[in-house]
């Protein structure tokens, strides 16, 4: 018996240090607040003469275009997706930053977006939602003209980084996004990392230049700026090896300068878990295999101080 429970404690011991991000990377909803507004009452965005209501900028087959003269004409799959595929534009936006429960698509090459949507059609990469079928679904056509729309779009500064102990009290709502909790308050971070709109009004009507702050536990930059740059002693292979001097990227390695931290967290997580599998990803599944959710949290930290 004795031996049983020292097997398994040491099963546990090993599983929670090679250790797998908890559901606050994943934004699980918890709960959703009464509706407070008028859905059908128009809305607008400083510096845009469109006007939307809530329930057309909710509409995830037909999202909102606030800026239309920023960009190149949207293609159909990024406007209005074909079927059953939502919008490209509905998660990602039109300038492909995306929120912190989806991901950035600007500036990707578009051979690693062509290699990914690959992989989550054939089920290599994993994805808790939807766009394992939305990946099979689309067209490899379709595919092409949203990877080249994306990829010529310049990322922006989208996420302040502030170290912290405690935060503004939070829950994970409609949408899967993480908002402050109106009865205001705060709550202690501990070991995770909390991703929360800079102004709530313009991320819900989904305004494509609108970001976020991101808490993070202190210490972070600094213990993810030596596993980055350095491996960590052997914890892990240094960053700049294949992303690039200013992990800028290298060919169709992407660049992973100033993207959502909680994003960072989630892939680092599924790569060391098997659930993001994959030829490409075969170079990350060393880097990862010995980081422990601290080690992942200083280097989703760190990756989303640095300046696109």
């Amino acid at each position: 018996m004795k031996s049983t429970i020292a097997l398994l404690a040491t099963v546990w011991l090993v599983t929670s240090t090679t250790g797998v991000a908890q559901e606050w990377a994943y934004q699980v909803v918890e709960t959703i607040p009464p509706n407070e507004i008028d859905i059908n009452a128009p809305r607008m965005v400083p510096g845009s003469s469109r006007s939307y209501s809530q329930a057309e900028i909710d509409d995830d087959w037909n999202p909102p275009d606030w800026f239309p003269n920023d960009h190149s004409p949207l293609p159909a799959v990024v406007a209005r997706g074909p079927g059953n595929v939502r919008a490209c534009a509905s998660c990602h936006l039109t300038s492909g930053m995306g929120h912190p429960e989806s991901s950035q698509l600007a500036g990707l090459p578009v051979e690693y977006f062509m290699r990914q949507m690959e992989d989550f059609r054939s089920g290599a990469r994993k994805d808790r939602y939807w766009m394992n079928d939305f990946a099979r679904e689309l067209s490899v056509e379709a595919t092409r003209e949203a990877a080249e729309y994306y990829t010529a779009i310049e990322p922006i500064d989208w996420v302040e980084v502030v170290e912290a102990d405690s935060v503004p009290r939070s829950y994970v709502g409609d949408g899967r996004m993480r908002f402050r909790d109106s009865s205001g308050g705060t709550e202690l971070l501990g070991n995770r990392i909390v991703e929360l709109p800079q102004n709530r009004e313009l991320v819900t009507a989904k305004h494509p230049y609108a970001g976020f702050i991101a808490y993070v536990p202190v210490g972070s930059l600094a213990r993810g700026e030596e596993l980055i740059t350095t491996g960590g002693d052997g914890r892990t292979i240094a960053c700049t090896i294949c992303h690039g001097a200013e992990l800028r990227g290298i060919g169709e390695i992407p660049s992973i300068r100033g993207i959502s931290p909680l994003y960072a967290v989630r892939q680092l997580n599924d790569i060391q878990t098997g659930d993001r599998a994959g030829v490409q990803t075969a170079l990350m599944q060393a880097t990862v295999a010995s980081l422990t959710e601290d080690d992942m949290i200083a280097i989703a930290a760190y990756l989303a101080s640095l300046d696109p």
